[in-house]
């Protein structure tokens, strides 16, 4: 019985030490810099959540179940809704990443045009491939038969660089406000360095 136990705590220490072992060489232990990374503990918790990087499991800030702070935050999210303000919304998903439009004709009640505008964020970053936006058409006959088609044009490149811009004034302004904040600055934002 002896041996089995011996056995059996020489197995689970090779275990342990394998899956060690494993976690250095597939490179998720990475060494650290304490010249990048504060040595306070608060502010390091403070900096990676900030960043993206954590999480807070026992949180002291209680927040309701209908409090998103994050989607105020992001500054291509503002700059989208402020843009597209002109029309109503369809979808506005903040987790999902996307906007949509209703269907829009503007003041112009005779026309059977409409527009249909999609923006997907693929990125939380103000850069020129964090957004994607597709332009649909649909026009309508006197019966009300619609066809609706892909609108290939170079206004969605247009909108792209209004939110684009839009946001690269807000993080600007917001750099300026909060002077302490270390922030990209405005080249890097929109990738012209």
């Amino acid at each position: 019985m002896k041996i089995y136990h011996l056995l059996k705590k020489i197995i689970l220490k090779a275990f342990i030490l394998s899956f060690f072992l494993q976690l250095v060489a597939c490179g998720i232990y990475k060494p650290v810099d304490t010249r990048k990374v504060p040595v306070n503990v608060n502010k390091r918790v403070e900096k990676n959540i900030q960043e993206g990087r954590g999480f807070r499991v026992f949180d002291s800030r209680k927040k309701s179940s209908g409090e998103f702070e994050f989607a105020t935050s992001n500054e291509m999210w503002r700059a989208t809704i402020d843009l597209l303000s002109f029309a109503p919304f369809s979808n506005v998903d903040y987790s999902g990443g996307i906007i949509i439009t209703d269907w829009y004709n503007g003041d112009n009640e005779e026309t059977n045009e409409s527009l249909k505008i999609t923006v997907r964020f693929l990125s939380n970053e103000i850069r020129a491939d964090g957004l994607d936006i597709i332009i649909h058409k649909k026009i309508c006959n006197e019966v009300n038969r619609c066809k609706i088609s892909k609108l290939d044009t170079t206004l969605s490149n247009d909108i792209k660089l209004a939110i684009l811009k839009d946001a690269a004034l807000m993080k600007e302004n917001e750099v300026k406000e909060n002077p302490e904040a270390k922030y990209k600055s405005r080249e890097t934002i929109l990738g012209t360095d």
